[in-house]
């Protein structure tokens, strides 16, 4: 966004918060974050959970924080369900989620019957689009408008 283009793999589905979803199997999805979120983030050097397997919880529950170069943010669960993995290659060298956001540096896994929530590649890139011009009104100060 902005001076760069965003892209991203086509065959996965996506929530609003900036991770990718992969269903490995009917009903169980691994997520990560966007090259997009990375970007963002900037160099992740830690990773968090609040939640263990098999955990469950709601969509939009606050289930870990990560840090980065560029800040610390809370992360949220992109659909409600039980937690089934989390990667606990990527828990002892988080950066991994900057060398490979779309593979190896996936972080979590849920079995969810709610996979409505999530948008395709087409949803997804005007989601981005709309966050984009909402974030450009509030750094000039117009959220409002």
């Amino acid at each position: 966004m902005g001076e760069f283009t965003a892209t991203f793999p086509r065959d996965r589905h996506y929530a609003t918060n900036h991770m990718w979803a992969a269903e490995t199997s009917p009903a169980r999805f691994r997520f990560g974050l966007t090259g997009y979120a990375v970007r963002l983030l900037q160099d992740v050097y830690f990773l968090d959970w609040i939640v263990d397997v098999p955990a469950v919880i709601v969509a939009r529950a606050h289930i870990g924080s990560i840090e980065s170069k560029k800040a610390e943010s809370d992360l949220y669960a992109p659909l409600g369900g039980k937690v089934v993995a989390i990667n606990d290659v990527v828990m002892a060298d988080p950066s991994l989620i900057n060398a490979d956001p779309y593979g190896d540096g996936w972080m979590i896994e849920i079995e969810s019957s709610a996979s409505e929530r999530l948008l395709d590649p087409d949803g997804y890139a005007a989601h981005l689009i709309q966050a984009w011009d909402v974030a450009q009104r509030t750094i000039k100060g117009q959220a409002n408008t």
